[in-house]
């Protein structure tokens, strides 16, 4: 459904792309997650056709966002992270002023409107004056006139922004039920937010694709920092030597003692099978064990590691 290739763009001096290229499929919900100033909304703009890049290729549905942007326009719903609303007016006036320029039939208005409202959760928000909803209901405003013209392709960017842990949840939660008839991108440097709601993510930085991949792939990638925490009771110095002894480990932390047990760090790679062997050890020694929890590497851990400046 979308194909970028090579996009690059300046402002002035400032290289926000520089030369990214990814693909979405048809139904997927695509995390497109970066640090500020990634690049994240550069894109966007230019896949929605509200700038231009400066070389490179992108395709939406199928049309080129240079040579047919009015096609591409058609097909894309797009919610920015400043959700552009006029808050004098009424919810049902701002979504009839919609559905009015994107050139949806007036007989066929009132149905589009009682879609996108039952769709969104607006029912009872219809006659209100949009200045006076929540920060909630304004992003559900929002996501109603990304929807009026039934597009096949949502881009939302930042959707969550600003919102409180009870909005972020039900924004999350109609973004998976409306992924289950479009495709969608969806910006955001909420990590949580791309394991509770994304097929796959894309990761950029400095203007630069540097990851892609489900959330397991990508968490994957930071098998490095894998580690298993251990609670063990037993002398500290032949703890630490058998289990530093063990295939596969690199290092073994002390991280304290507490009521006379070790609590260790065995970092290494694959913690589930170094979660065994590190019961195998304390079996032989009987060495009592009352916490063996592997800890695999985080999406976390994994963003900060892409992302992090060279010093």
């Amino acid at each position: 459904m979308i194909e970028v290739e090579n996009l690059t763009k300046s402002f002035g001096p400032t290289q926000a792309l520089r030369g990214v290229s990814f693909s979405v499929q048809r139904g997927e919900i695509v995390g497109f997650l970066g640090p500020n100033g990634a690049g994240k909304t550069t894109t966007m703009k230019i896949l929605t056709c509200f700038i231009p890049a400066d070389s490179g290729r992108a395709t939406v549905a199928g049309y080129d966002v240079f040579e047919d942007s009015l096609e591409v326009r058609k097909r894309v719903g797009y919610l920015p992270e400043n959700t552009p609303l006029y808050h004098e007016m009424s919810v049902v006036d701002f979504l009839q002023f919609v559905a009015g320029v994107r050139g949806i039939p007036k007989r066929d208005i009132p149905e589009r409107i009682r879609s996108v409202v039952v769709r969104t959760g607006l029912e009872g928000a219809v006659g209100k004056v949009i200045g006076e909803l929540s920060k909630g209901y304004r992003q559900r405003v929002g996501l109603a006139q990304a929807l009026i013209h039934d597009p096949e392709i949502l881009i939302l960017d930042e959707p969550t922004s600003g919102l409180d842990p009870n909005q972020i949840k039900e924004i999350r939660e109609l973004i998976r039920e409306i992924g289950k008839e479009k495709t969608i991108i969806l910006s955001t440097h909420i990590l949580p937010e791309v394991t509770a709601t994304c097929d796959r993510a894309i990761i950029i930085h400095k203007g630069q694709v540097v990851a892609s991949g489900t959330p397991g792939e990508l968490m994957a990638m930071g098998a490095g920092s894998n580690a298993v925490t251990v609670r063990v009771r037993g002398p500290q110095g032949e703890v630490q030597k058998h289990f530093s002894q063990i295939s596969g480990v690199r290092e073994v932390r002390l991280l304290g003692t507490d009521d006379g047990c070790l609590r260790l760090q065995v970092i290494g790679e694959k913690p589930m099978e170094l979660a065994e062997r590190v019961f195998e050890v304390a079996a032989a020694q009987k060495w009592p064990l009352s916490e063996l929890r592997p800890e695999a590497a985080s999406l976390e851990d994994v963003f900060a590691r892409l992302t992090q400046d060279e010093k």
